[in-house]
């Protein structure tokens, strides 16, 4: 079922795929680390043991997923018992992990030394390697097309963690294209950058174990500086990167403006982006880059429901018909086409609905969320994306906006709402409007908020941070807290984000 031709490719299970490749490169590095290396028979045994232990189909199982090769054990493990993967951030708030474990119904927390944080989130410790077990021959679990795979968290307007179900079929759809995409092979080394708490990381982990090629993980990836960045890239010869594009728009700046190497290490042959429109003034200055021409820049869009990236386009690079092409600075860079296993369908209004076989299931315990975003339209299901878009005459999308109030933080969609019921819940707060600026050249959230008491109290905004900290992941606690003394409204009486910031966004904070 394609609008575009797109074929479906659920037939087989991710697993089998990861399967085949253990029985072609057995004693081939899979997962490289400061620590150690894993070939891939290690690391399927480290699996299949802890799906032993799991036993069959134990239901949502909680991870405490960090950068480090064990929380792929687990997240292959789990699949491999025919479980529900369900990282929680150990960095979030406690009451935050503890509500993420009870929506999605986890009953186990995997992980090392988990007993003391297993107790605080109501859950039972299991450690994830066991000394005394011996290594088993791979199997799997039967499972169905239709069982979930992971469980993961997107925002939404109730102040609650708003659950996302994947089907196996919809991830093994979208890795056999990812594979494709990347080209990824044998000869692949691949950096793990992106939060294992969020589905990007998947990009990273399941293309690279399913063809052979070698994940990396170095803490050095995350050490807030580009030049130990760059001399780990080249150390380790990373030849894939995948980066939050508001990620790589602060690297330019350094290879462009902060006396940087002006380009990236030669071992680099593809950069991936995604998860905010592409700076044009960034993108013009990458194609002045030295050596830009021999890298794929690769721009990418996806969403959590649809099951990573769903359209892709290469902006420079050996892949396009001019690889040394310079961008003008007020080029919008496009978000691409279809992949193979996807359908697109552009609504009367712009909007991008994506059907096929990489949709995910719904929102469980939401049926009036799912209903609203998960449509039926000619017999076929489709979510609705609420990007607009627009198709040039290659058949290209361009994006055009949003059609709702959502936003994109570090690369995360925010629903305003969610940070707006937060701050509401503490007892000072009489109403609050929150919404998305650009500070210090970022997308960042402000809040204008309104003491419960009606007159001034210089105090409540550094006491909300405090507050919200304690209670929010980083990306949804506003940058600035504007205390007002009271908000615009809307001929309804609702409130209007919009004029409440354009009227109060220079009061003193």
């Amino acid at each position: 079922m394609s609008k575009n031709g797109g074929i479906d490719r659920s037939g087989s299970d991710l697993l089998d795929a990861f399967a085949d490749t253990v029985l072609r490169w057995p004693e081939r590095a899979a997962i490289e680390s400061p620590e150690h290396t894993l070939s891939y028979q290690q690391l399927a045994f480290s699996a299949q043991r802890l799906a032993a232990r799991l036993g069959d189909r134990p239901g949502p199982v909680a991870v405490a997923a960090g950068h480090h090769p064990d929380t792929v054990v687990a997240l292959l493990g789990i699949l491999a018992a025919g479980g529900v993967y369900v990282p929680i951030d150990p960095a979030f708030p406690v009451e935050r992990q503890r509500q993420m474990a009870e929506t999605a119904g986890c009953r186990l927390l995997v992980g090392p030394g988990t007993a003391e944080h297993a107790g605080q989130l109501g859950l039972s410790p299991l450690e994830l390697h066991d000394s005394t077990e011996q290594a088993l021959a791979w199997r799997t679990t039967a499972v169905a097309p239709g069982d979930p795979a992971y469980l993961l968290f997107t925002s939404g307007s109730t102040g609650r963690p708003k659950p996302v179900s994947t089907p196996r079929a919809a991830i093994t759809a979208t890795v056999g294209s990812l594979r494709e995409l990347f080209e990824v092979g044998p000869d692949d080394r691949v950096l793990q950058f992106a939060s294992l708490n969020w589905d990007t990381c998947f990009e990273e982990i399941l293309p690279t174990l399913t063809a052979g090629g070698r994940l990396v993980f170095d803490p050095e990836a995350h050490s807030a500086s580009f030049p130990r960045l760059l001399r780990m890239v080249e150390r380790r010869g990373i030849t894939v990167l995948d980066l939050p594009t508001a990620f790589w728009h602060e690297l330019v700046l350094h290879l462009t403006e902060d006396g940087g190497p002006a380009e990236l290490p030669e071992c680099v042959r593809l950069v991936v982006i995604g998860g905010e429109a592409a700076n044009p003034a960034r993108l013009a200055d990458w194609s002045r880059l030295t050596g830009s021409s021999r890298i794929r820049l690769l721009n990418t869009y996806g969403c959590t429901e649809t099951t990573l990236i769903t359209h892709a386009v290469d902006l420079l690079g050996p892949r396009t018909p001019e690889p040394g092409r310079h961008w003008e600075p007020t080029e919008r860079a496009p978000i691409g086409r279809a992949l193979p296993h996807v359908a697109e369908l552009l609504a009367s209004d712009g909007e991008l609905l994506i059907g096929g076989p990489a949709v995910a299931t719904g929102y469980p315990g939401l049926p009036e969320a799912t209903a609203e975003r998960f449509v039926l339209r000619d017999g076929h299901r489709w979510f609705r994306t609420g990007d607009r878009a627009a198709r040039d005459g290659d058949g290209v999308l361009t994006p055009l906006g949003r059609l709702d109030h959502e936003v994109k933080i570090r690369g995360i969609r925010v629903d305003p709402a969610e940070v707006e019921a937060g701050i509401g819940a503490h007892p000072g707060v009489g109403a609050t409007a929150v919404t998305a600026t650009t500070l210090a050249g970022r997308a960042a959230l402000v809040a204008y908020v309104v003491p419960r008491t009606g007159g001034p109290d210089p105090a409540l905004a550094a006491e909300l941070l405090l507050y919200l900290r304690e209670r929010l992941p980083g990306h949804l606690v506003p940058s600035r807290i504007t205390v007002v003394p009271d908000l615009v409204r809307t001929a309804s009486g609702k409130v209007d984000r919009a004029a409440s910031h354009r009227l109060h966004s220079t009061a003193p904070r």
